[in-house]
């Protein structure tokens, strides 16, 4: 009885969740339908509908920025290509596209001239997801592991000085990977950038209104955040290292 009972109760659930992917692939065709028949206000919904369904993927968001990009909406399209590149920072079509829709926007702001080794160590870390970096971490220790056997029980000096080599290599290599893999995760999860999404906001020297105004920012401006105050304001950092007081309402986390 019990065991009919649990059999019951899984088919149920598998049937739920057949049920709930189909209409989420269903909701799917039906905006891509909707983008490729140029209908990017009706997209726009569907796409929208289908993130706060909790359906969150690189295909989506890619999808949602082109047709705010359509629409000529620049700053909900750089959010979207930016979101994209935080699932998957090698999507080449989504960096194109969001350097397209930056060249649009008004406030044009130097870089920062970084240290090169930190440069590449960022490079490094966008080869692969959070996930990817995870596996191969688990792989690495495995493979160590397995070096450590041979080095252990192998009675062949040559095989247990390459072992012994070779698992020094991947436990370094175990190591970097979990370093990689946290990075990616604490930068996917921590949602310290923003996109301005006002027509143009006036930066304060402080949370206040009364606070001195720095600067003028516009729509589609990529900012830091470093700290808020309250529900009410967010301390911002530029690419240049500016810094400075925004309203929260005029900026959306990435």
């Amino acid at each position: 009885m019990k065991r009919n009972i649990l059999v019951f109760v899984l088919f149920s659930f598998l049937s739920v969740t057949a049920v709930f992917a189909s209409a989420d692939v269903s909701q799917l065709t039906k905006a891509n339908a909707a983008y490729g028949a140029e209908k990017f206000e009706d997209a726009v919904n569907m796409y929208e509908d289908i993130l706060r369904a909790g359906s969150e993927s690189p295909a989506v968001y890619y999808n949602l920025g082109n047709s705010y990009y359509k629409l000529g909406k620049i700053a909900p399209a750089i959010l979207n290509f930016e979101r994209v590149l935080l699932l998957n920072p090698n999507d080449q079509d989504a960096q194109y596209n969001l350097e397209m829709a930056k060249a649009q926007t008004v406030d044009k702001i130097e870089k920062v001239d970084r240290f090169f080794l930190l440069r590449i160590v960022e490079s490094i870390e966008h080869w692969f997801t959070s996930n990817g970096w995870a596996y191969i971490s688990i792989v690495s220790f495995i493979l160590m592991l397995v070096c450590t056997g041979l080095f252990v029980f192998s009675s062949v000096a040559s095989l247990k000085k390459v072992a012994f080599f070779c698992g020094i290599v991947l436990f370094v290599f175990c190591f970097v990977s979990m370093y990689f893999s946290a990075g990616s995760k604490s930068r996917f999860t921590s949602h310290e950038y923003a996109i301005i999404f006002a027509p143009s906001v006036t930066v304060k020297s402080s949370p206040d209104n009364s606070g001195k105004d720095i600067f003028l920012l516009h729509e589609g401006t990529k900012v830091k955040i470093t700290s808020d105050f309250g529900n009410k304001w967010l301390e911002i950092q530029l690419e240049d290292g500016t810094t400075g007081w925004v309203l929260k309402t005029a900026a959306e986390r990435i």
